[in-house]
């Protein structure tokens, strides 16, 4: 079992109101292909945990009431769910924005041959992990034989015009740092990785992700294991800029877990945090159908500073320059 993280139950972190909500961020289940060191969700080939059909249904019924322009899919590997095309199916037909939250090596498995071909017919935006350029760095944080893989994935998805320019079909990588430090500044960490990609592997992206790794879960087990938890956290508030809070995800997103309970973001789900007017109180999406959760109150903890610190940190990357 996992400890608990004490240091993030009470926080200083300042108070947060919801926005206007376009996002709905799913996430299909924890069952994934690989084990990485720094998943904050724990996913791993032996999870079972995975949304069912009436919690696909609801998640579309939820998108039409609501008006949500943006569906983002997320896990575990959500392709592993074996209702992720159905749920694609629909949402596209409904005109709605599809994030693909890709590990790129599920493009490689057996029964997933056709996927990157799904992928671009519908439209899908495919948010790829590639912690790293150099293969070395890649397999000591998601294992042997994972970077082959992965580009190998990137190469079934430039064929069919992902990452290229004029196609519409949009490639993005994401970055997490090696160990217990803030990700590099964003723009120029883009440059340096499509020029290598590029020059030693013919690979083509739109645009990079930087994310910081959140201290829970697997990798806040990791810092604990270290002894760096602590460290960590300090290094998260000193580096607190108070300008990325109009920019953070859960201002305009709501995330729902495998079950269809919903949180303000996808680290208060693994911490098991409710919505903050909840109080403590699980609330399901079935519950929000009719509610607008413009200006109610957004639960924060001390992981909250790990959105703001530095460039900031968010699904969509960096918040600022």
């Amino acid at each position: 079992m996992l400890p608990t993280y004490p240091l993030l139950k009470e926080s200083d972190f300042p108070a947060l109101k919801r926005g206007e909500l376009s996002t709905l961020q799913v996430n299909l289940g924890y069952r994934c292909n690989q084990q990485c060191l720094h998943c904050h969700v724990n996913a791993g080939p032996k999870r079972t945990e995975e949304m069912d059909e009436q919690g696909i249904r609801q998640v579309i019924d939820f998108i039409k009431k609501r008006s949500i322009t943006t569906l983002d899919l997320t896990g575990g590997a959500p392709e592993m769910n074996p209702l992720f095309r159905q749920l694609v199916e629909q949402a596209y037909a409904l005109g709605v924005h599809i994030i693909d939250r890709c590990n790129l090596t599920i493009l490689e498995e057996a029964d997933q041959m056709d996927l990157a071909e799904f992928l671009a017919a519908h439209d899908v935006e495919v948010v790829a992990s590639l912690p790293c350029y150099m293969k070395e760095n890649v397999e000591q944080q998601r294992g042997k034989g994972v970077f082959e893989q992965s580009l190998a994935g990137l190469r079934q998805l430039n064929a069919l015009g992902y990452g290229q320019a004029d196609t519409g079909l949009m490639l993005k990588l994401v970055y997490n740092p090696q160990g217990a430090n803030l990700p590099p500044a964003q723009q120029q960490l883009e440059i340096d990785y499509k020029k290598h990609l590029l020059d030693e592997y013919g690979i083509h992206f739109n645009h990079l992700l930087t994310i910081t790794n959140m201290p829970i879960q697997r990798f806040g087990s990791t810092l604990i294991s270290k002894g760096q938890f602590e460290s960590y956290m300090n290094l998260l508030k000193q580096s607190y800029q108070s300008e990325n809070l109009q920019s953070v995800m859960c201002r305009t997103m709501l995330s729902v877990d495998w079950q269809g309970y919903v949180y303000d973001c996808d680290f208060n789900q693994m911490l098991d945090m409710s919505l903050a007017d909840a109080k403590d109180k699980k609330v399901h999406l079935s519950d929000l159908m009719d509610v607008d959760t413009t200006g109610q109150s957004i639960a924060v903890a001390d992981h909250c500073y790990g959105c703001t610190a530095g460039q900031g940190s968010s699904c969509g990357g960096a918040l600022s320059d």
